[in-house]
């Protein structure tokens, strides 16, 4: 691996700043190693929040990774028929050392079909997306190591998923040092982070406010499933 770590993140329009941010933070922390934020254009995107963020490469010039993380969002629904995001990350994936997503870009990643035959995590609201996709083994860990293919479940596991990168990167030491300067020490207000914790009235107020957009993705989900594996 060469001592200067290229790591990339898909950046695009409507991400989940926070599944890119986390994990960026970790990467940036990390000696020795270039960060890119990748877009087919360089322009400001729009996220979920009232955070904007600006691309520093386009897919075109985009050097080749050591390693690629897809954010999550509800912009990734569009990214599962994206044919130019698609066939950048299948060329990527071809030298990568480690293909990441944090949150539903591990749908993005099952839509390239570059999941078949591995295990995959997701966020809990997009698992029967997920689990469409033919050859992908959903996981319920927070973050999902198979060989090179690393997923995490929603949004703050993208934290998670950056250390568990760096210390396969560089060591154990190094990863915790990155920790350490973080002080990433969670200690939640509620146990409510997860539907298997979270009270049920809690889960069911939220699958009510997303029951539109989960009925949406499954259905782009299913297409996008066709045309990878059809």
């Amino acid at each position: 691996m060469s001592k200067l770590l290229q790591i990339g993140f898909l950046v695009f329009p409507g991400m989940t700043q926070l599944d890119m941010t986390g994990p960026l933070q970790v990467f940036s922390s990390v000696p020795g190693a270039r960060v890119h934020l990748i877009w087919k254009r360089i322009e400001p995107l729009a996220s979920d929040s009232i955070l904007t963020i600006i691309p520093t490469i386009t897919l075109a010039d985009c050097p080749q990774l050591d390693v690629i993380c897809v954010p999550g969002g509800y912009g990734t629904d569009d990214l599962m028929a994206d044919d130019e995001v698609l066939n950048f990350l299948r060329k990527q994936a071809e030298h990568t050392h480690y293909l990441t997503a944090v949150c539903t870009g591990s749908l993005v990643l099952a839509a390239a079909g570059l999941l078949h035959g591995y295990r995959a995590a997701t966020h809990w609201s997009a698992v029967d997306a997920l689990s469409i996709f033919a050859g992908v083994t959903v996981s319920r860990e927070r973050v999902c190591v198979d060989r090179n293919r690393i997923t995490g479940g929603g949004i703050t596991a993208g934290i998670d998923l950056g250390l568990t990168v760096v210390a396969k990167l560089t060591d154990r030491t190094t990863a915790q040092a990155v920790q350490l300067r973080m002080e990433y020490n969670p200690a939640p207000p509620f146990n409510a982070g997860s539907p298997e914790t979270a009270p049920v009235e809690v889960v069911a107020l939220l699958n009510e406010q997303t029951s539109k957009a989960r009925i949406r993705r499954i259905e782009l989900a299913k297409q996008a499933a066709t045309r990878a594996h059809g």
